[in-house]
């Protein structure tokens, strides 16, 4: 991860693409860091610590300006519906409860954001890169929870229709075709030449003359039981139609996210 921390407003804004005059302390925005073309350079948040003081995490090391604070802090993902629980008996139930999705607050050395990669009620724990095997194992002894790969992570971001640098951002798709207009102030000046898809990927060759789509992510979803994959097509695609896949298969179209479209897991109560 790439951590940046600048003073002011002023030094943060320009960066980014959300308004962050509207920012409190202790709250983080989902935003985008666009190129001069106006596609999508990579993802990012911006955490405001307190009136003056901003932190930008990104998903790699760049020259982003600021403080370069990478590699001084590790961040644990715990995710699923047993995290509010399990963090309770790490730093107490009136924290946890107290504390909204897209926050954060400090204990001792200890940060804790409500966050994260999976679409499901999680968090992000954070200490300084020293202390994170003792935090790993303090959780491990709590227990109710059980260390995953990467493959379990994304296979539950696709699920969720979340993008993820080198895949859905490739560095020329703009946030409108990424589905992610909101974060823009103006999405109607980004031109729409594909757009992104949910598919499910059915077990037969396509037609020669349906139209294509190229997938960009791709997993067995535990959670539907069928194969899915994110992917760009046509902007006059819609759910239910059939596609041919760059390597010849067959898809059908499904809105994004898969599962929970109102994400009402994330925000769910944690206790």
């Amino acid at each position: 991860m790439g951590l940046y921390e600048f003073r002011g407003n002023s030094e943060v804004q320009p960066l980014q693409t959300r308004d962050l005059d509207a920012l409190r302390p202790g709250q983080i925005a989902y935003t985008l860091l666009l190129k001069d073309d106006g596609s999508v350079l990579i993802d990012a948040t911006v955490w405001r610590l307190d009136g003056e003081r901003f932190w930008l995490f990104t998903g790699r090391r760049s020259a982003f300006g600021g403080r370069d604070r990478s590699g001084e802090y590790a961040i644990l993902a715990l995710q699923g519906p047993a995290s509010g629980r399990i963090l309770a008996r790490l730093i107490g139930s009136e924290p946890v409860q107290a504390l909204k999705y897209f926050h954060f607050l400090q204990i001792d050395n200890l940060i804790a954001a409500r966050l994260g990669f999976s679409g499901e009620l999680g968090y992000e724990l954070m200490v300084p890169a020293a202390e994170a095997s003792a935090l790993r194992e303090k959780l491990l002894i709590i227990g109710g929870l059980r260390e995953c790969s990467w493959a379990a992570a994304d296979s539950l971001r696709i699920e969720s229709g979340y993008v993820l640098f080198d895949r859905e951002i490739d560095g020329r798709a703009n946030p409108r075709e990424l589905g992610l207009e909101r974060l823009v102030s103006s999405p109607s000046k980004f031109g729409l030449t594909r757009k992104l898809l949910g598919l499910e990927i059915l077990d037969r060759p396509a037609r020669a003359n349906l139209p294509l789509a190229h997938v960009t992510s791709e997993c067995d979803s535990p959670t539907l039981g069928k194969r899915i994959a994110l992917g760009f097509a046509a902007p006059d695609t819609r759910p239910g139609d059939l596609v041919k896949l760059n390597d010849g298969r067959l898809a059908g179209v499904a809105r994004l996210p898969f599962y929970d479209p109102d994400k009402h897991l994330p925000r769910a109560a944690p206790l």
